[in-house]
């Protein structure tokens, strides 16, 4: 398998300075962020793992699916690349039982091209996917997209004020059965608490800020998965389908979030 990249990579020196599947070279920063890397093909971790190390991040390794949900649960990363086709347990079943654990992004890696993985990946929670092969600098800017948006901007708030709201106080945003506590993360509609991943928090945010306007998919990829992001714009549906799954009475016949046909999206104000 092939992977582009710009830079001669020494695979044997690279793997000398690892101990236990974790990078040992220097001592690391405590703000250092942690990737998980799950692939059974050594020389495609190795890769990577040089790649992300050089950006700064933390870099801990696991080539089976059982492996990874171990590493996870005691290493608590901020970020896992997950292979699909992985030995001992799936790399979609890795997905969802991490995802059912730690609210943290998940990109998938995947030699197939067939659509079904990638919708399937998203729906069990991932947050974003992309296909072998790949450019090195395509999945460094995706990771970079996906780290931010988990970060919390205290600035992004007064940003933020130039929307028009239906009705927001103690940093809340109302929007008549909506509910959004900027503070906790936390989305209730009719009352009830809606389990949402960070990525659908951001996207109903966004869409909450601005009522009854439309926002187009383009623009929903550039605010919500950043500047970066080389996505297929597919994705932008696949996540509102799966808000509305948790958000809707009835998602034939959405009442919240409500879809403008060949445009995009919008929160219903009335």
């Amino acid at each position: 398998m092939y992977i582009q990249t710009n830079c001669d990579i020494n695979i044997y020196e690279n793997k000398a300075k690892r101990k236990g599947g974790v990078f040992v070279e220097e001592e690391f920063e405590k703000n250092q962020k942690t990737i998980l890397i799950v692939d059974d093909e050594e020389p495609i971790r190795d890769i990577l793992s040089h790649n992300l190390t050089k950006e700064g991040y933390r870099v801990i390794e696991a080539g089976d699916g059982i492996t990874a949900l171990e590493m996870a649960l005691s290493e608590h990363p901020d970020l896992v690349l997950l292979d699909i086709m992985l030995p001992k347990l799936d790399g979609l079943s890795v997905c969802k039982r991490i995802k059912n654990s730690m609210n943290i992004p998940i990109l998938m890696l995947t030699a197939k091209d067939e659509e079904i993985d990638k919708i399937l990946g998203l729906e069990l929670g991932a947050d974003d996917y992309i296909t072998k092969p790949f450019s090195i600098r395509e999945l460094i800017a995706r990771v970079k997209a996906n780290l931010r948006k988990v970060e919390i901007n205290t600035n992004s708030r007064n940003a933020e004020s130039e929307y028009i709201m239906t009705k927001k106080k103690d940093n809340r945003i109302v929007v008549n059965d909506l509910s959004l506590d900027l503070d906790k993360f936390e989305v209730k509609v009719r009352g009830e608490i809606i389990d949402l991943t960070v990525r659908e928090f951001e996207v109903i945010k966004f869409l909450a800020m601005q009522p009854g306007q439309v926002v187009t998919r383009e623009t929903l990829l550039e605010k919500v998965w950043g500047y970066e992001y080389y996505g297929d714009i597919r994705t932008v549906d696949v996540t509102v389908r799966r808000i509305r799954e948790k958000i809707e009475k009835d998602t034939s016949t959405p009442k919240i979030l409500i879809t403008k046909r060949g445009v995009g999206y919008y929160i219903a104000s009335k």
